[in-house]
């Protein structure tokens, strides 16, 4: 699990660091980015939301780290929603580049719960777990009601 918060931190670091022209050479290249990096973060809020709801056991050091990991990757697919990545092989709504003010705020808020996540899952108690679990997990439902194809 090291190995992957390692490689997740270094791979952040250098998305923040270039342009987000010169992250993409085309837009099919964000749209596989962006699919790629919120499906990576959705195993890991889905082994928390297994622990959180009793599915499986709690384990305080698993949930710490598959919490970081999904801190992490919450930074991450924003910049692949440039210009022309709404066609092809996406299931991403037309509304978020109609409504871009309100598709920000809910990517803001689903990383405002994932912070809140994080540090619960770093208490090391499965009651944080659960109290921070839900409402993140409903920031993460409300975008995908709002902004996702089915």
């Amino acid at each position: 699990m090291k190995f992957t918060t390692s490689c997740t931190s270094a791979l952040l670091l250098l998305a923040m660091g270039l342009p987000v022209q010169a992250q993409f050479a085309k837009p099919e290249d964000a749209i596989k980015y962006r699919k790629a990096s919120l499906t990576v973060m959705a195993a890991h809020f889905g082994r928390l939301g297994a622990m959180a709801n009793g599915r499986t056991p709690y384990d305080a050091k698993a949930a710490a780290d598959n919490a970081d990991v999904v801190a992490a990757l919450s930074k991450l697919p924003w910049a692949a929603f440039g210009e022309g990545t709404d066609k092809g092989d996406t299931r991403a709504k037309p509304e978020i580049w109609k409504e871009a003010a309100k598709y920000k705020e809910a990517a803001d808020k689903m990383q405002a719960e994932i912070v809140k996540l994080n540090t619960a899952a770093k208490a090391g108690n499965i009651d944080a777990l659960k109290v921070a679990f839900g409402p993140a997990a409903a920031s993460c439902k409300a975008c995908h009601d709002n902004f996702r194809k089915d």
